[in-house]
This record gives C-alpha cells, structure tokens and sequence, in this order.
C-alpha cells in the first residue's frame, strides 16, 4: 500500500482538518492509556443488534479502549456526519456505504486510509480484488471493507419441485424454461417485475450482464441509455409483457408476495434473509446467484466501509485506538454476517461460522460484484434519473430507449454540476 497523504486536499481543505490516520499503529496494537473513542454508523434496522453485540464484545475485550457508539438513521446520517466533522466536533470512525466514499472524500471528511491498512496487517489479497479497486479515489484508498451485500434470487423450493425443477437457473434461457414450468403448476405469475425499488439494482445487474457500464470512466457522461442498457431494461419490460409478472408491482411488493407464496422467484438483496426467517418461518426457499441472462455473471454489490473522519484536533491515542477497532471488527466479521451480510475478509469468508449461512451460496461469485464507479454524488445521479428511467419503461410508459435517453440527457447535467460542485468543494 502507498504512504502518500491526501496531497490533492492539503492545499485547498480547510487546515483546520487532519488529513491522515495519525502515527503508525504499534505492532502489538494499542497500548496507550485508557481512551474512548466515537463511532457511527447507521444500522438502524435489523442489523442493527448484530453490530451492538460487536461493539459490546469488542469492549468487553479490550481494558484500554472503549467504543461509544451512535447509531443514525441513514436518510440523515450523512448530512449529519459532514456536519459535525467540519464544525470539529465528529467521530473517530464511522461504517459508511462504499458509494458514498468519493463523496465524503471530496468533502474532506474522511482521510485515506492506505497506510492504516498495512499497519493493521492487511494486504490487498485479504479481500476481493474487484472490492479493492470500488475503494480507489483520487489515487487513495478511503475505507477498510467489512462487507459486501448484493441481490441474489430466492426461491420458493416448494412450488420448484411441484414444476419439476431440481435447481435454480443459472441461465437466461433456463430461467425462461423454469417460469413456464412454473405457470403449467399453477403459479400464474411466477416471477413479479417491481417498478421500484430494487428494480434499479436489477437493472444494473444486467446491465452489467450485458457487458454495458453505467457511467463512463471520467465521471461526466451516463452510457446507461446504451444498446446493452436498453437490452437489460427490455428483459425487464418483458417479464411485464409477457403475462410473467402482473403489472405495477409497487416497491417491496415482490417480496411480500413472495413471502406469501405468490410468486415462485423473487430478486432481492440478502439483506432480506433474517426476515425471512422470522416473518415467513414456514417458508421453504433457497438463494442462488442471479441467473446470467446475457453474456457473463455479474450482480450489484454495495459495501460497508470502516473509515476514520478528518479531525480539527486529532488526538494520537484515539486514532490508535481507532485502527485497532476497525482491525478487529473487520478480523472478527463472520460475526456480522449473521446479519445477512458476506464477509469481505477472505479468511471470514471462508471460515465455518460463515460458509453455514445461507448466503454463502453466494461466495464464489464475489469476483462477478458490482460495485458503483467512484464518483462523487452518483448516489443522487442515479436517484434522480437512472431510477425514473427504469421505472418509467416498466410501468409502460416510455419505451426503454426513450426512457433510459431522457434520463441519460439529465443525468450528464447533473454530472456536470457535481464535477463544479465538488471540485469547488476540493480547492
């Protein structure tokens, strides 16, 4: 890992902020005197009691440190975050979604984090190469990967049998044959197309799919609008067409059907797995990677990131402390998959506790992942644009290309503002 600070943000950041991680962690971890250190993170929901148990174990192991957390919700934590960070008064370390790093990083609220990561241990073998790299900003590193969480198909294995199906597809044509099946036995609409959310993710799976990319690589041009994009939201309209999927399938309304076993597949994320278990404990499924429906396997991924915030006044033993908080979490997060997630430490992942959990069925595509291009703001491009325009071609009222060109054309002025925007932000 380089040793290079954020040369791009001392000269133009406010001074005020630190711009590193502070002095290199003692190869025995930390020593130092007794110190409390902040931490936030926004695992309001079910993961939420996953990470406390985490949090409580860590200082229940460690005399010198203790770890106070403040859990946000995440509709406000970032705005909070940045916030309290440039009026001197943020955390130590926060877990954020990795396509949410470049944004933070070019607000000056996160440091780099490529000399933390080699004092803790880590290499960049330790995690997937293709999670590596979604890390990259601006020549740095900004964030220490816990997870990656990704959309993968459920099925209901009692109405698979009934068709005569063994397996889940791995296939496009597969999946085509197995939907039939499945209205032969019954299941009229085996396979429901929302128009929301997670329509977008699937979208961008298949895009990917296609061999297409959502932005181009500077940043300044969306190419969702290109033929492999309007190729993945066809398939989609399709499955709408088609008689598969009823029409207007309003957000999270697959999955409630699916829970109530009314339709037989269903794509979502693995976030879902723990409720699941507990809203629908008679339900007999199983998770399998998306079928590749056009010309290689790919899935969007997001990550949780552990990252230490830019501070007015560091403090050398809190940011020792830090680094050795975020190595054990991250040494120790086949604890947090339990919360559904996939561990991105190889050796988590490959350990017992995790290859037990139903999305371990997953562990072998993490190379096929996902992840956003680290671009600023892309977060608010996609919400504004790429969402309406998948919306807008499922629910029939545009075309694909037409939809998708609309919101391309919007998307490359609000690319532009960004690049403006955070540029001014930088220097």
């Amino acid at each position: 890992m380089a040793g290079a600070l954020l040369l791009g943000l001392a000269g133009c950041s406010p001074t005020t902020l630190s711009i590193d991680a502070g002095a290199p962690l003692e190869e025995g971890g930390y020593t130092g005197p007794p110190v409390t250190i902040e931490y936030w993170n926004g695992f309001t929901g079910g993961d939420g009691p996953y990470m406390r148990a985490m949090v409580d174990e860590f200082n229940a192991t460690h005399e010198n440190i203790t770890v106070k957390s403040n859990t946000l919700g995440w509709t406000d934590f970032y705005q909070r975050i940045v916030a309290a960070v440039h009026a001197g008064q943020g955390p130590d370390v926060a877990a954020m979604q990795l396509d949410n790093l470049p944004t933070q990083a070019a607000r000056s609220v996160i440091v780099p984090m490529e000399d933390a990561i080699e004092q803790m241990g880590f290499t960049a073998q330790d995690f997937p190469q293709t999670l590596v790299e979604a890390t990259e900003f601006d020549g740095h590193v900004w964030g220490v990967p816990l997870d990656s969480h990704t959309i993968a198909s459920y099925a209901n294995t009692d109405q698979l049998t009934a068709a005569g199906v063994t397996a889940q597809a791995t296939t496009g044509q597969d999946f085509g044959s197995q939907l039939t099946a499945l209205q032969t036995v019954g299941v009229p609409e085996p396979f429901w197309m929302p128009n929301q959310w997670p329509a977008h993710l699937m979208f961008l799976s298949l895009l990917w799919q296609n061999g297409g990319e959502p932005y181009s690589a500077d940043g300044l041009t969306a190419t969702y609008n290109s033929p492999e994009g309007v190729a993945a939201l066809t398939w989609m309209v399709d499955q709408v067409t088609q008689g598969v999927s009823p029409t207007n399938v309003a957000k999270d309304s697959q999955y409630l059907a699916f829970k109530n076993s009314q339709n037989s597949v269903t794509w979502d994320g693995i976030w879902q797995i723990n409720d699941l278990k507990t809203t629908a404990p008679t339900l007999n499924w199983s998770l399998a990677p998306l079928p590749t429906v056009f010309g290689r396997p790919a899935a969007w991924a997001n990550s949780h990131q552990l990252v230490m915030l830019s501070q007015r006044s560091p403090d050398p033993d809190s940011q020792q402390a830090s680094k050795e908080f975020i190595k054990w979490m991250v040494e120790h997060s086949s604890e947090w998959a339990a919360a559904g997630m996939i561990p991105a430490y190889n050796e988590a992942r490959n350990g017992p506790e995790f290859t037990s959990m139903p999305q371990s069925a997953l562990a072998a595509e993490v190379e096929n992942f996902h992840y956003m291009p680290s671009i600023p703001g892309i977060g608010d491009v996609n919400q504004q644009t790429l969402e309406l325009a998948v919306s807008e071609a499922v629910l029939g009222r545009k075309t694909p290309q037409a939809a998708l060109d609309e919101q391309a054309a919007r998307a490359d002025s609000i690319l532009a503002s960004n690049a403006e925007k955070f540029a001014t932000d930088q220097g």
